[in-house]
């Protein structure tokens, strides 16, 4: 296979194959669940509501009534959950990869805090640091890959991250915005750290364009927008995509052999369309903004990548 013949339509085999998808209930984190699982892959679906983990794994099951799928509760803005989470999935064995999806897409108007943090900044960014870190060592067993979602939004980002929390000038846009590019940033630093290491983990980041779930397929449970978001949302059809389609860049950082550590993924048309190798924002890239970041992460989840330890795993 060649990177030019990649289809998002028809994936590789991946039984055998084990995944953790945060965010799995809803929206991209759903969609890639229900393509890994089609192409065979044991999937763990993660979310915060117990009702809306059992929807999203019945609708995976009707559509692929032999999909392996399991839930766990996971919720990544707050750190205890993070860390039980963490325990139970390395109990339950071989880990290939690690989708880190979950996150707030609407933020609050006004800036709310959850466990000290600001509230996108925990649920977007420490969460995923946190949860990332605790599993390295059974993704480095399995010589794995770690794929973080980041936007096209980052690439009109201007601020420097010198208050990745907000404390003052907070809007929910920066709030958004602003996690993502913390997202990109650290996962361009993780690549450089796990290379420097000699951890064989990849760590790549992808987008899904602009997805709207108005452009989706109903799926009973998890995605039934009103006729009212269907029509406004295909007013928009030129720049849009379905959350399906937004989830074959995700996927593809996942599960494409061809695809290297500190890659990005995204539609090839920015916005839209199948995905292929993107270019991430030029502040993400700086080496600097990620080590600041990377401490400000150590520092607010008291985790530290075992990066000696999941070498040795892979020994």
């Amino acid at each position: 296979m060649t990177r030019a013949e990649w289809d998002p339509r028809t994936l590789p085999d991946l039984s055998g194959m084990s995944y953790l998808v945060t965010g799995a209930t809803r929206g991209l984190g759903y969609f890639a669940c229900e393509q890994l699982a089609a192409a065979g892959a044991q999937v763990l679906l993660t979310g915060r509501n117990p009702n809306r983990l059992a929807a999203a794994k019945a609708a995976v099951k009707r559509s692929h009534p032999d999909a392996a799928i399991e839930t766990l509760l996971l919720d990544t803005s707050n750190m205890g959950s993070v860390r039980a989470a963490a325990a139970t999935a390395r109990a339950r064995g071989r880990l290939d990869g690690l989708l880190l999806n979950a996150g707030v897409v609407h933020p609050p108007k006004q800036r709310e805090v959850v466990g000290g943090h600001e509230l996108v900044f925990a649920t977007n960014v420490l969460g995923h640091f946190a949860l990332a870190g605790e599993l390295l060592k059974p993704l480095a067993a399995a010589r794995g890959r770690m794929v973080w979602v980041g936007s096209m939004s980052t690439s009109i980002w201007t601020h420097v991250p010198t208050d990745p929390e907000l404390v003052e000038g907070y809007t929910p846009w920066r709030a958004y915005v602003q996690s993502k590019a913390a997202t990109t940033a650290l996962a361009l630093e993780a690549d450089r750290r796990l290379r420097a290491h000699g951890v064989p983990v990849q760590s790549l980041v992808a987008h899904p364009g602009f997805s709207t779930s108005g452009r989706t397929r109903g799926v009973r449970g998890v995605n039934e927008p009103s006729r009212l978001k269907r029509f406004v949302d295909n007013l928009q059809a030129p720049l849009t995509q379905s959350k399906e389609q937004g989830a074959w860049a995700l996927v593809r950082a996942l599960v494409d052999p061809l695809a290297d550590g500190g890659e990005m993924y995204g539609p090839s048309r920015v916005a839209k369309g199948e995905p292929r190798v993107a270019t991430p924002a030029r502040r993400t890239r700086r080496s600097d903004l990620g080590a600041d970041l990377w401490r400000a992460c150590e520092t607010a989840t008291h985790v530290r990548w075992p990066f000696d330890r999941a070498r040795r795993a892979a020994s």
